[in-house]
């Protein structure tokens, strides 16, 4: 495969994970920390608190653009539970994607789809 093949294929794993409110585009921290190969949700919260923090320092309102929600997934025999999420905004995704490992292929390409 080559690396443009890679790169629209991980262009379309960000739209598919993409989610719309009206007029308004977002991702999930849960699903995006996924398609970043983290093994685990509790290891990707440090990357949102560094990019909650840039946005901050950036000037932007933290709150425009990280949303903190409960979600509620199945979990066997028709129960659910809620589990804490964030609602990112595209520009939350690009500061999460500027914490990650650019010499990961996802990584880059991601860069530069959360820039457009």
């Amino acid at each position: 495969m080559s690396n443009k093949d890679i790169e629209k294929l991980h262009y379309q794993t960000f739209e598919n994970i993409k989610n719309n409110d009206g007029n308004k585009e977002f991702w999930t921290a849960r699903k995006l920390s996924k398609v970043l190969d983290y093994s685990e949700y509790r290891h990707f919260l440090p990357v949102i608190g560094r990019a909650k923090e840039a946005c901050k320092n950036s000037g932007h309102n933290i709150l425009d653009h990280f949303e903190d929600f409960l979600e509620m997934v199945d979990i066997g025999s028709g129960a659910k539970r809620k589990l804490e999420n964030v609602r990112l905004s595209r520009y939350a995704c690009y500061l999460i994607i500027q914490n990650g490992d650019p010499s990961k292929l996802v990584i880059a390409n991601g860069q530069t789809y959360f820039a457009m």
